[in-house]
């Protein structure tokens, strides 16, 4: 059986719905809208109906705050916009749920998926409702739902009994290379490309889909960071203060007599090379498994000095949070809160530095393809808080800067510090034959080529 809910929360207390309606009104321009209504719908499977009823008021409402339905009766005068998550695409209500509901019952895991329905009251025409819904809607990562009950929850995914491959790869030539990168919509461009082609022309084979998508992945500048890493023959500046700090640059690579081509990333890891070569960073902790930067200080504590160690890391989710704003900055955060974490140090601080264009201007002025800079703007901020309060991380600096450069693609940074005392950090080396273990809940398909949708060139 799927059980149903609906809950919406008390008219005082509707600050969501409130605030969207007001956007609609003035952002949108669409000022026969009256009244809005917000309400999460939930669908349950896997459960007795007795447990879901003691579930509606512990897990999917709040008695005082929240009004439940078991039907759509309340809402019938309004044009109604029910909205899902892909199929696929990491429900976190629905998550949190599953996980609430089996610490009730100690058994096994539910299903749940959850929608919300948005109850728009007024004179609104086919044209106004369009807009909404497409305000609404971000294709990337929802869609419309059906109102209708539903029979199950669980979705058939056939496996694939055979992996596709690319016939004729290894004779491709520019035109049918071109075609390629189209239809598989690859980030790779057409000389990365030829590599693959020579290669496997030389294996006396065809590449099969699964191959071609592991190098686009690997080979992607969110990957192999291939713009910081490109060779630099040689550079000229026209201004005095840049050709001084190539010059600077150019002068330490000799003095540590540097081999390695000149990249953007050398010049962004040499300050460091040189204060080591100097003998100046005797307080970095060094190790393979380090991914965020681990300085040793001294602390006192309690009137003693203890040995500690400061951890600091910072993230960049630029494109992911264009695309998808509420994930690409949780997961901008998160991304920078996992590295002093798998150091063995509790996160303590983050600050958050952002780039958009006017939030104020009227969605009309939106750029072709691209999400209204205040869907960006507020979506952005909900999904870094949402991961952060999770955590209970506590964000000092919080600055946003608004400039027409950040309007084909906004700035996304989060930073976190972290601290732990070095007596409670072992170190090793990582060595072949090592169980390694992964924790944490399972990846959603917007997880799913993530690094090349990141790394496609843009002509905006």
């Amino acid at each position: 059986m799927v059980y149903r809910v609906y809950v919406e929360k008390r008219p005082e207390l509707a600050s969501e719905a409130d605030s969207l309606k007001n956007d609609i009104r003035s952002f949108l321009g669409i000022k026969s809208l009256e009244r809005l209504r917000i309400v999460n719908r939930y669908d349950t499977e896997g459960i007795s109906r007795e447990l879901f009823d003691a579930a509606v008021a512990t897990v999917f409402s709040e008695p005082q705050t929240d009004e439940v339905y078991y039907d759509l009766l309340p809402l019938e005068n309004a044009h109604l916009i029910a909205v899902e998550y892909l199929p696929g695409q990491f429900d976190q209500r629905a998550d949190s749920a599953a996980q609430c509901v089996q610490i009730i019952s100690r058994s096994e895991m539910p299903v749940i998926k959850t929608a919300k329905i948005y109850a728009l009251y007024g004179k609104l025409s086919e044209d106004d409702l369009n807009k909404i819904e497409k305000y609404l809607i971000n294709p990337v990562e929802c869609r419309r739902a059906a109102l209708d009950e539903l029979d199950t929850l669980v979705s058939e995914n056939p496996v694939p009994e055979k992996v596709g491959i690319l016939d004729g790869f290894r004779d491709a030539d520019d035109h049918a290379m071109d075609a390629v990168i189209a239809d598989f919509s690859l980030a790779m461009d057409k000389e990365d490309l030829r590599v693959c082609r020579d290669h496997f022309r030389k294996e006396g084979r065809d590449p099969t889909v699964t191959e071609l998508k592991m190098l686009d992945t690997y080979w992607s500048d969110h990957c192999r960071h291939t713009t910081f890493n490109t060779v630099i023959d040689s550079a000229e500046f026209s201004d005095a203060l840049l050709q001084g700090a190539y010059n600077d640059y150019l002068a330490i690579r000799e003095k540590l007599g540097r081999k390695k081509p000149q990249c953007l990333m050398d010049m962004g890891t040499i300050a460091a090379a040189l204060l080591k070569s100097d003998g100046r960073l005797k307080g970095l902790d060094e190790s393979d498994e380090i991914n965020a930067c681990t300085v040793k200080i001294k602390a006192e504590i309690d009137g003693r000095e203890e040995d500690w160690l400061l951890l600091f890391k910072n993230e960049t989710h630029n494109h992911p949070t264009e695309i998808e704003p509420f994930g690409g900055a949780a997961t901008c955060i998160g991304g920078a809160i996992r590295d002093p974490l798998s150091g063995r140090s509790y996160v303590y601080a983050a600050m958050r530095v952002t780039g958009a264009a006017d939030p104020l201007r009227p969605v009309s002025e939106t750029l072709p393809g691209k999400l209204p800079q205040r869907k960006l703007v507020t979506t952005a901020a909900a999904g870094y808080s949402s991961y952060g309060n999770q955590i209970g991380l506590a964000t000092g600096l919080v600055d946003e800067i608004y400039h027409d450069g950040y309007a084909a693609k906004r700035m996304e940074i989060g930073a976190v510090l972290g601290a732990v005392p070095a007596e409670n950090v072992r170190r090793e080396t990582p060595a072949a034959g090592d169980v390694v273990i992964l924790l944490g809940g399972r990846t959603g398909r917007d997880g799913i080529g993530g690094a090349t949708g990141s790394s496609k060139a843009h002509n905006v």
